[in-house]
């Protein structure tokens, strides 16, 4: 069975860094390209950013642009989601998912093969 399990999200204030996680089991990390993709309340799930499965490519919506970064350890089976300089608009639920030899920008009605159940992360002003 396949899962992605996300970690890292919490309280941070403004300005403050947090790391995400997201550890897949059950095949290879290494045949995925993977993306993060975020919900804030009220509003729709939206890509954020993501990685294709060889490593060599990376998208950013404008948003997260100089502020995340995303990146892979394929021999932790680990996407990492490491999140600067954040701002209350970042509060969300984050979401990681995986698309078998995808790269690195999805559409929001992509299908990806498996999702997270997300982690919450919530900016204060």
């Amino acid at each position: 069975q396949v899962t992605l399990v996300e970690s890292g999200g919490g309280l941070v204030q403004a300005g403050g860094s947090l790391r995400l996680s997201c550890v897949k089991s059950g095949r290879t990390l290494s045949e995925f390209g993977m993306g993060w993709f975020r919900q804030a309340p009220g509003k729709e799930r939206e890509f954020v950013t993501g990685i294709s499965f060889g490593g060599a490519s990376t998208y950013y919506i404008d948003s997260v642009k100089g502020r995340f970064t995303i990146s892979r350890d394929n021999t932790k089976n680990t996407v990492y989601l490491q999140m600067d300089d954040l701002k209350p608009e970042d509060t969300a639920v984050y979401y990681c998912a995986s698309r078998r030899y995808g790269g690195s920008y999805y559409k929001i009605d992509d299908p990806m093969d498996y999702w997270g159940k997300g982690t919450l992360v919530t900016v204060s002003a």
